[in-house]
């Protein structure tokens, strides 16, 4: 049936003489694939005998790519993305189609739009303005997950988006709808709401729960909170994605309660942007491994993504310690004009380590700004909090309470405290997906938001070998779509849907840079969302193929 014009015109497609690295990191092999009605529909290797397949039929169009000296792969899986409302707002979307992403999942860090009530969403759309702006003339008026979804695959120019989209329900966002930002246990009252609530989301389509339990209000839940939740996260299926307590001192305790709350409830776990950062704890990863192949030995269904870079990204309201965001950002910002607060604060981010900082004292020289939402603060926007305070004459503490009031807790950051063994070692682990956790507002954003794929195929495959070619390519599709439950794609197969990536091994490589962060990557000439090209010879196409992936929905009864 012939795609609608959003979606570009539906031809056969015939990928003459590619190498298919097929996702499953087996020995990769030349091939002709042709694509039909978005599938795979037949795969001719070069040593099998037999007709070649043939693109065209009646009523038909088709078209042949030379793709000799391509790999053909899987599209990728971004295990970790934050576009939860880029993809309502930009229709091109090239930060993620131009590197092989075909499918994002949104609703991370506990932390999104749905399901909200008026007041819920009013209060997140100042917490979350740092993470993904807050873009005039939206349409607020989804409430549900489903409603959220629903939105999603009308696009921003109501004929689908550029990739496909999963989402997860947040913990902190089910938190703030049923308790506010209140520092405190739930009540079993409440409790049972939020599972309600959650129930629903899940039935919607959502793919499981993420949690920030290092963010307000996430964060002031207990174990057992999280484990209820998760045991109804279990009975439809789905994944538990939680960044944790803490990424610095108290890390590998953090990891340990995330493998309880998947001991005692059963839930599949799913560990976002798995790292070891701090000085604390440079050269630690292998405990971190230790711990979770222990995990795995006892069954428990584990998974992890990250992201091939050094540095974290965040809001610089997030450093702040968790008694200080109680009750929502009006409340902090309040507490901020209070000099008996602030000196409070100073004690907790200065000599004892703020559990919004991972229980690290700050390192204003590690603290840089990527991005403000007041246009006036721009001048910020790439000093270190040290390098602003010395030009303000101030000192660091003064000048980072100065920029959020003055930015309304909209700024956000690079945390320059990664550590190089810590990637590479965890990458290496079979268990390990990608994910970009990439921000795409600001000034200077983290460039893994554009080079996240692009870089673990130049630089950790290509040129420092970390991985193998077929291997990484597992990592960045056929393991997360294992992960999200999906058994139509993460492979180059017959039957499987056609969302497809044509790249050079030899050139592909992240262009984006610290100084440039959106700069396009190379090597990718040809990206297919469900057999429509979005990448067509190097040139994003005005196609929006993408649509809302949801469990237990098929591909075909969504569209």
């Amino acid at each position: 049936m012939p795609a609608t014009t959003s979606q570009g015109a539906r031809q056969d497609l015939l990928l003459r003489g590619a190498l298919v690295v097929d996702g499953s990191g087996g020995t990769p092999y030349r091939a002709d694939t042709l694509v039909r009605d978005g599938v795979v529909t037949a795969i001719h290797r070069e040593t099998d005998p037999g007709r070649r397949p043939a693109v065209g039929r009646p009523g038909t169009t088709g078209r042949t790519v030379d793709a000799d000296g391509l790999a053909l792969t899987p599209g990728f899986i971004d295990m970790h993305a934050h576009s939860d409302l880029a993809l309502l707002t930009d229709p091109g979307h090239e930060a993620k189609a131009a590197q092989g992403v075909t499918l994002e999942v949104l609703g991370q860090d506990g932390l999104s739009y749905a399901p909200v009530d008026d007041a819920t969403l009013a209060g997140l759309r100042v917490q979350l303005a740092g993470w993904n702006g807050d873009p005039e003339g939206l349409d607020w008026s989804w409430r549900s997950v489903g409603e959220y979804l629903d939105r999603l695959d009308a696009g921003p120019l109501g004929g689908g988006l550029a990739v496909n989209a999963a989402y997860l329900v947040p913990h902190g966002t089910l938190r703030a709808l049923v308790l506010g930002w209140e520092d405190r246990a739930a009540t079993a009252a409440e409790l049972e709401l939020m599972d309600r609530h959650l129930d629903r989301a899940l039935a919607e389509g959502a793919m499981g729960l993420s949690a920030g339990l290092s963010y307000s209000p996430g964060m002031y839940a207990d174990t057992a909170e999280l484990v209820a939740l998760c045991r109804t996260v279990a009975a439809h299926g789905g994944y538990f994605c939680p960044h944790h307590r803490s990424y610095g001192a108290h890390a590998l305790a953090a990891y340990a309660e995330m493998t309880e709350v998947a001991r005692q409830s059963g839930c599949a776990l799913h560990l976002a942007h798995a790292t070891m950062n701090f000085q604390v704890n440079a050269g630690r990863a292998g405990e971190l491994l230790h711990l979770l192949d222990a995990a795995l030995a006892d069954g428990v269904d584990l998974t992890l993504d990250s992201y091939p870079y050094l540095p974290g990204s965040t809001t610089l309201a997030a450093l702040l310690p968790g008694w200080a965001t109680a009750g929502g950002p009006e409340e902090t910002l309040r507490r901020l004009a209070s000099p008996a607060v602030l000196a409070r604060i100073r004690a907790d981010l200065e000599l004892h380590g703020s559990d919004g900082c991972h229980g690290v004292v700050a390192d204003w020289d590690t603290v840089q700004v990527s991005g403000v939402r007041r246009a006036e603060l721009r001048s910020a926007v790439g000093l270190t909090v040290s390098q602003l305070a010395a030009r303000d004459g101030v000192d660091p503490f003064t000048a980072y309470v100065d920029l959020l009031r003055a930015d309304g807790l909209g700024t956000t950051v690079l945390q320059h405290v990664g550590h190089e063994e810590n990637v590479r070692a965890i990458m290496r682990h079979p268990a390990h997906t990608g994910g970009s956790d990439g921000l795409l507002v600001g000034d200077r954003p983290h460039p893994r938001a554009w080079g996240t794929f692009p870089r673990y195929l130049g630089h950790y495959v290509r040129t420092e070998g970390v991985l193998g070619l077929a291997e990484c390519v597992r990592h960045l599709s056929a393991g997360p779509a294992r992960r999200l439950g999906l058994t139509d794609r993460g492979l180059v197969r017959e039957g499987f849907r056609a969302d497809l990536v044509l790249l050079d091994p030899q050139t592909v490589a992240a262009g984006a840079t610290y100084e440039q962060p959106r700069a396009a990557p190379s090597g990718i000439p040809y990206v297919l969302v469900d057999g429509v090209p979005v990448v067509d010879d190097h040139r994003r196409t005005a196609a929006t193929p993408g649509r809302s992936v949801r469990r237990g929905v098929s591909r075909s009864s969504s569209r």
